[in-house]
């Protein structure tokens, strides 16, 4: 999750105005809130072993809201920097709403008893495979860093998993990551400080040196981020509206994640009222985001799903650690800033590990559907084909002076359409959901795999929900599962 911290703001906050100083205080804030809304997640929302972080389905109507011509007018660039995030904040806290209603009024439950193994697995599988541009393509732009990083990763976790240097303590089977990225980082300090780029192309610079960003510089020693930090937030109808979808889009990217994260925590399907629970955690997740001004709205970190299958750790408990790990050094300036230094190839190569474990992990709900079946194969190929060609398409629209496919009088409506196109993972859901529930039903039940799926959907319907998903300090008593 620290590689989307990172790159969201770096992305966003130079073409809203802000220098390195605002960037690394956008940064913290996000790391801080973060900390936070996992907290609140393992506690009371799925209480699966889920890390919830920046999302990049805000980035379309994130830019829309910085090219508005009232704010791109202000001529002094802090002032144009202020200005646009407190758009962005009043945008979040109006937009969250549509989560906290789906989530609490359980219209979001109701949703997904339309849902069966056979829709799950293309939408699951695009949750990974959607984020293929994060994975080689940025690897490559500095492969004498990245490839190392993915080779070894996939040395060391697969081929030393079984080697125990100290006794009974599986080192190489559990902190892969951890290990990898140390020896590789080191690897790019010794490259960075020999000279090895001084007269590469800035590209290269950007994606390769340790010594990028000037964030160690420009952070403080000490920042407690609060509420409101930035100012009052402005309200927009237009801005709201466009935000709208990618709350929309985090919904659904979020469900598919929780399908993936029970999985892996060999736990089982969160049933529709913990679905609905924990959108609603969500959406005040993502009221907070607008309160403390993160820049950028919250899901469920995909990255962190693939680590938790890679690592074999399902252990909540866990997570609510790292939870306030992540509050606590998020307050630490320079320290968050040294981490910041990570070439982002060093991440892509991780991306190539975890989206591809998360893509194969939603491939498996195919083993509970029958796929001898034509009926089955043509839903879940035109999912798959759908799901990555028509955002790709959408992508291919997207740039600073053609902002996406869809152009009308109404800049919020372009927006709106635009992300929803955008999602892999929306777009199959669309396409899995529409055909599954429509092309001969009746006669394939079976075949969906909805014998097994069916006693999921409620939360007395398998004994193990309540080990897995009982509320904390017995607050069952005052909100029972409906």
């Amino acid at each position: 999750m620290l590689g989307t911290s990172v790159m969201i703001p770096s992305l966003l906050v130079p073409a809203m105005g802000g220098s390195d100083g605002e960037k690394a205080q956008v940064i913290q804030t996000l790391l801080f809130v973060a900390g936070i809304n996992t907290l609140l997640q393992a506690l009371f929302g799925t209480r699966l072993p889920a890390i919830v972080g920046g999302s990049y389905a805000y980035v379309i109507p994130i830019a829309y809201i910085i090219n508005d011509s009232s704010l791109q007018q202000i001529s002094d660039q802090h002032e144009r920097f202020i200005q646009t995030m407190r758009a962005i904040q009043g945008a979040f806290i109006i937009a969250s709403s549509i989560q906290i209603i789906m989530g609490y009024s359980q219209v979001w439950g109701l949703f997904s008893r339309f849902l069966s193994p056979l829709s799950m697995a293309p939408v699951v599988a695009l949750v990974g495979l959607g984020l293929f541009q994060r994975g080689f393509p940025l690897l490559g732009n500095c492969v004498e860093i990245g490839l190392p990083m993915l080779l070894l990763v996939i040395g060391v976790s697969q081929y030393l998993k079984h080697v125990r240097p100290i006794r009974d303590v599986p080192i190489f089977e559990r902190f892969p990551v951890l290990i990898c990225v140390a020896i590789i980082w080191i690897y790019s300090l010794i490259l960075t400080a020999s000279g090895a780029y001084r007269d590469k192309p800035n590209s290269t610079q950007l994606s390769c040196r340790t010594d990028r960003g000037n964030l160690l510089s420009t952070a403080p020693w000490f920042k407690f981020p609060y509420p409101l930090q930035w100012g009052p937030p402005t309200f927009s109808a237009g801005h709201s509206f466009a935000m709208m979808s990618a709350v929309l889009v985090s919904m659904v990217e979020s469900t598919r994640a929780y399908k993936a994260a029970s999985r892996l925590a060999i736990a089982t399907p969160p049933p529709a009222y913990v679905l609905s629970r924990g959108i609603g955690w969500q959406g005040i997740g993502i009221m907070l985001d607008g309160l403390f001004g993160t820049g950028t709205g919250s899901t469920v970190s995909v990255e962190n799903v693939g680590l938790l299958g890679l690592s074999r750790v399902g252990s909540r408990r866990v997570v609510q650690i790292s939870a306030a790990f992540m509050i606590f050094f998020s307050t630490l300036g320079k320290f968050g800033a040294v981490f910041t230094s990570i070439p982002f190839p060093i991440f892509a190569a991780l991306y190539c590990v975890f989206f591809g474990l998360v893509a194969s992990v939603g491939l498996s709900f195919l083993q509970f559907t029958n796929m001898n079946c034509m009926r089955n194969l043509i839903i879940t190929g035109l999912s798959l084909f759908l799901g990555i060609s028509i955002p790709q398409f959408f992508n291919e629209y997207w740039n600073r002076t053609h902002r996406g496919l869809i152009h009308t009088n109404a800049g919020w409506f372009n927006a709106f359409l635009n992300t929803i196109f955008s999602s892999p993972a929306t777009v199959g859901l669309i396409v899995a959901v529409f055909l599954d529930n429509t092309v001969e039903v009746l006669k394939s039940k079976k075949d969906r795999g909805m014998p097994w799926w069916v006693k999921f959907r409620t939360f007395k319907g398998d004994t193990r929900n309540e080990e897995f998903y009982t509320l904390p300090f017995n607050l069952n008593r005052f909100f029972p599962p409906t």
